[in-house]
């Protein structure tokens, strides 16, 4: 941020001249944002992005949950995996039925709070999901 930081003259006259009213630039350094203020262009401070909570996604029965399918040897999901909305992502035995477990909305996968084949109550949390 050091040489964007010797240029922002040099990069305030230059949107002065334009009908730009922001101007944001990232770098892996950080962020800088310049903003128009009546006549003059000023530095604009930056605004941290909240990180978006996990979503939980919860056992909608008891049961023994299941990475994945009996006759597959293959987990559903992976741990960095991105599921759409209504992708199984895991499935609940119950008895001789096998209830898929899906998400709720996209995302990535975060975690997978329950090993494979443990026994989960209703409500369970099961995989977290980083909302997208």
């Amino acid at each position: 941020m050091q040489d964007t930081a010797l240029r922002i003259p040099q990069l305030a006259a230059w949107l002065s001249g334009t009908d730009i009213g922001l101007l944001e630039l990232r770098t892996p350094a950080g962020t800088l944002r310049l903003g128009r203020l009546g006549d003059s262009i000023v530095e604009l401070p930056v605004e941290e992005a909240e990180e978006p909570e996990l979503l939980p996604i919860h056992a909608p029965s008891l049961g023994v949950f299941l990475h994945s399918h009996p006759l597959a040897a293959a987990p559903l999901v992976r741990i960095g995996q991105r599921v759409e909305a209504g992708q199984t992502v895991g499935l609940l035995k119950i008895g001789p039925l096998l209830l898929p477990v899906t998400a709720p909305q996209p995302g990535i996968v975060e975690h997978i709070r329950v090993d494979d084949a443990a026994t989960v109550g209703h409500g369970t949390p099961l995989v977290d999901l980083h909302p997208l």
